[in-house]
C-alpha cells in the first residue's frame, strides 16, 4: 500500500525546490516519521541529498523512462511502509518535452494523483505573488496544486502576503522559509554539487528543519499528503531471473556515481551479483567479475587520477579484451577512451578500449530525452529494439559511435551514437533499465555466460 505523498513543484528552475525539500525531509526525519523521497525526471544528483546525507530513501520517477503503469508501481513499491513520500518536482511545474507537458512534474502529478505545493521565490513581489499562484493553479483544470510554500520572503512580509494569496487565489499557504544565505547549494556545471562536495551540508540541513519546524505547517502538509488516494499500481511484469547469480562490478566513487537505483535494484531481481569498486582507488577489479557497470559521473574533473591508477586501466582493458559484458554511460564511456581531457585542458590516458579522444565542447552538446532505435545486435538488445535515454554533458568523443539512432521527441531533431557489441554498450546516452527490463536481464545473462566460460 503506497504512503501518503505530495509533489513540490515551482513556477520555474531555480525557486528553491531542493532547498525546500530537503528543509522538508530532514524535518520529517528528526520527527521519526521515516520519508522517502523522489525525484521528478532524470537527474541524478538531487536523490544523492536526499539519500546520502538525510538519509531518506530516494529514487527517481521518469515518465518518458517508465510510462504512467511502471511510473505508479515504482512509486508504491518504494514507498510501501514510509510515513510520507515526498517528490521533487523538475523545473517549472508544465515544463515537459518541447513545448508540452509530457513528463513534466505537472504529468507525473496528474498521473499519480499527488496532491502538489507550489514552491514560490516571493522576494520582490506583493500582490503580483498571487496572479503568480493563482495561473499556476488555473493554468489547467486539474492542475493538482493544493497548496503554496513561500521561499526567500521576510518573516514581516508573511502574514499579509499568505492572506492575501488565500483570497486571490484560492490556494492555502502552508509556510514560508526566510531568505538563507548559509544554507545556499553550491552549483556546477551538471547541475548542483554532488552530496559529498558541499561544505558542512548536515549543518546547514539540520538548520533549513529548524527553520522549516517554525515557519512551515507540517502537520497541515501531511493531512494534505494524507488526502492522496491509494494507487493500487500492483507489481510489473519481469523476465525470469537468471540462474548463478553472476558477480557485476559497479563503479561507485567520486568519478562514477550517477546511477538510478531501482535500475540496479532490477539488475540484483534479475539474478546478479553487484559488488561496487572504486576506479580511483582500487587496483583490480572485484573478485569474480562477470560483468561491469561503468556509469556515469565526473571522470573529467579527476582525470589525472584515474590515470595514475594504471593498475585499475589494465584490469580493466585487460577484461574488456577477454569478453567481460559492459556497460559504460557518458562518465563510464569517457573513461574508456585512449585520452581524456580535464577541465584544465590536459589530456590524460584512460583505458583505451575506445579510440580517440574526449574532450570539453564549453557548452552542453546533445542535451535531453533521446528515443535510441538499435542498428545492430548486442549486448543489450537486437537490431531494431527502440529504448528512451537521456544524454547531458559538455564532453564529446572522436568516436561517439553509430551502433543507434537517437530521435529527439516531438522533434526532427536526430544523431548517431552508442558502441554495442555482443559484450559492450558504450555511449554518452544513460538510460534506466526499468525503462526495459529484458535488456536488463541480457546484460545480467551475458554476465552468468562469460561466468560458465571462465569456470571451463
Amino acid at each position: 500500500m503506497s504512503a501518503p505523498r505530495l509533489l513540490l513543484c515551482a513556477p520555474a528552475s531555480g525557486g528553491g525546490k531542493t532547498t525546500v525539500t530537503c528543509a522538508l525531509l530532514q524535518a520529517l526525519m528528526d520527527r521519526k516519521i521515516n520519508p522517502v523521497a523522489f525525484k521528478c525526471g532524470p537527474d541524478y544528483i538531487d536523490p544523492m541529498f536526499h539519500s546520502k546525507v538525510i538519509g531518506a530513501k530516494s529514487r527517481n520517477l521518469d515518465l518518458f523512462f517508465l510510462g504512467e503503469d511502471r511510473t505508479r508501481s515504482l512509486l508504491e513499491q518504494n514507498s510501501a511502509g514510509a510515513g510520507l513520500a515526498l517528490i521533487e518536482g523538475v523545473m517549472g511545474y508544465y515544463d515537459g518535452i518541447a513545448m508540452s507537458h509530457e513528463a513534466s512534474a505537472y504529468h507525473l502529478a496528474k498521473a499519480t494523483s499527488t496532491p502538489a505545493v507550489l514552491v514560490v521565490d516571493a522576494r520582490g513581489s506583493a500582490l503580483t505573488m498571487s496572479a503568480v499562484v493563482s495561473g499556476m493553479k488555473q493554468f489547467r483544470e486539474d492542475s493538482q496544486i493544493k497548496g503554496v510554500i513561500l521561499n526567500r520572503v521576510s518573516p514581516m512580509l508573511y502574514p499579509r502576503l499568505k492572506e492575501c494569496i488565500e483570497a486571490e487565489a484560492g490556494v492555502t499557504v502552508y509556510g514560508f522559509l526566510p531568505s538563507l544565505p548559509d544554507c545556499a547549494l553550491e552549483s556546477r556545471h551538471l547541475g548542483l554539487v554532488t552530496a559529498d562536495e558541499v561544505a558542512g551540508l548536515k549543518e546547514k540541513l539540520h538548520k533549513l528543519a529548524a527553520q522549516a519546524e517554525k515557519t512551515v505547517d507540517l502537520d497541515g502538509l501531511l493531512a494534505l499528503a494524507a488526502s492522496a488516494p491509494h494507487l493500487n499500481a500492483g507489481p510489473p511484469e519481469l523476465p525470469e531471473p537468471v540462474e548463478g547469480e553472476p558477480v557485476i562490478a559497479v563503479a561507485r566513487d567520486k568519478a562514477f556515481c550517477f546511477y538510478y537505483a531501482d535500475g540496479l535494484e532490477l539488475l540484483e531481481r534479475l539474478g546478479a551479483k553487484l559488488v561496487e569498486f572504486s576506479p580511483l582507488e582500487d587496483e583490480r577489479l572485484p573478485e569474480g567479475t562477470c560483468g561491469l557497470y561503468l556509469g556515469g559521473g565526473y571522470p573529467e574533473l579527476l582525470a589525472e587520477q584515474l590515470s595514475q591508477n594504471t593498475a585499475m586501466l589494465s584490469a580493466i582493458r585487460d577484461a574488456m579484451a577477454g569478453g567481460l559484458p559492459t556497460v559504460a554511460e557518458c562518465g563510464g564511456f569517457l573513461y574508456l577512451h585512449e585520452m581524456l581531457e580535464d577541465t584544465d585542458g590536459r589530456d590524460w590516458p584512460m583505458v583505451g578500449v575506445i579510440p580517440g579522444r574526449a574532450w570539453n565542447t564549453g557548452k552542453l552538446g546533445r542535451f535531453g530525452y533521446v528515443t535510441l532505435t538499435a542498428r545492430v545486435d548486442g549486448l543489450l538488445c537486437q537490431a531494431g529494439d527502440q529504448l528512451p535515454a537521456h544524454e547531458f554533458h559538455y564532453w564529446d568523443s572522436q568516436h561517439p559511435g553509430d551502433s543507434f539512432r537517437a530521435q529527439k521527441p516531438l522533434s526532427d531533431r536526430g544523431w548517431d551514437c552508442g558502441i554495442h557489441t555482443p559484450a559492450l554498450y558504450a555511449g554518452f546516452p544513460h538510460f534506466h533499465f526499468w525503462a526495459q527490463p529484458h535488456m536488463a536481464r541480457n546484460f545480467v545473462a551475458a554476465a552468468r555466460r562469460y561466468q560458465q566460460e571462465a569456470s571451463l
